[in-house]
């Protein structure tokens, strides 16, 4: 079975890219002619087949925002079993679920988006230690991105603060988050990669130091003011694999009957700032 750095390889090697683009469907933002046409779920539905359909040619990685998914209700789902079901298979799937619970129900979680909908990957948060981790790292040829520094403004909150260990020197906390995620990699069949936000590029060299090997799954470039050019310098630093995201820039380009073509436009433009380097 092919691990998931090798999948990322060989996916972003064939459209020579490092962009991930986000499905993050919002409903007061989709094109009006598609809510005129079909009901709400089946619009998201469409809006999403169209983009991917537009973009495939200039990502490896699709990230569907599960909360976009879920606000549909029941029917979220199907939208969302569907959509996967439209991604071409070449391409990889991370599931945005930002799941973290104890192990039992990180288990179940793992479960449903690696063996019920097939994802490659899913985000997840570290808060309540390693048991809320490693069931997402159980299973081989998948990947899971654990919430190191973020882009929100809210990353001060917690992710920055400083932290002492008993024995240590004092270190910010998502610092102390990348070492632990960097040494359960080594004990787990799965992968471990981190979430880095572009708007964080001036700890990003520190983080990727202590985490060489990590992919690095980059969100925050475009709408949030991450600098392209940083994120990847920083990110890809000694080789260091990297994804770098963008949902709302490339979606909603524009919101007329040409928004696929404008979002096509849109991840054209960014993939070709940023080639795929082996």
């Amino acid at each position: 079975m092919r691990t998931f750095p090798e999948k990322l390889h060989e996916a972003q090697a064939a459209c020579n890219s490092l962009l991930c683009v986000g499905l993050d469907p919002d409903p007061q933002k989709i094109p009006q002619h598609l809510l005129a046409r079909f009901d709400l779920p089946q619009a998201v539905y469409h809006f999403n087949a169209a983009i991917i359909e537009a973009t495939q040619a200039f990502a490896s990685t699709f990230k569907p925002n599960l909360a976009f998914f879920e606000a549909l209700g029941v029917q979220g789902w199907t939208v969302f079993k569907k959509t996967l079901e439209t991604i071409p298979p070449d391409k990889l799937v991370i599931a945005d679920a930002k799941r973290g619970d104890i192990g039992n129900t990180a288990r179940k979680y793992a479960e449903a988006f690696f063996v019920q909908f097939d994802c490659d990957a899913i985000t997840v948060a570290p808060y309540m230690g390693a048991d809320s981790v490693l069931p997402f790292l159980g299973f081989a040829g998948k990947a899971a991105f654990v919430l190191g520094l973020t882009s929100n403004p809210g990353a001060d909150d917690f992710e920055k603060q400083t932290i002492v260990s008993t024995n240590e020197e004092p270190k910010p906390l998502y610092l102390a988050v990348a070492q632990k995620v960097s040494q359960w990699q080594t004990e787990m069949p799965g992968t471990a990669g981190l979430v880095v936000g572009a708007t964080q590029a001036d700890a990003m060299r520190a983080i990727r130091e202590e985490t060489p090997s990590l992919p690095f799954l980059i969100p925050g470039v475009g709408t949030q003011g991450g600098d392209l050019h940083l994120a990847v310098s920083e990110g890809a630093a000694n080789g260091g694999p990297v994804l770098i995201n963008a949902s709302r820039g490339i979606l909603y380009a524009t919101t007329g009957r040409d928004f696929a073509e404008a979002a096509a436009l849109q991840a054209q433009k960014l993939a070709q700032q940023m080639p795929y380097q082996a």
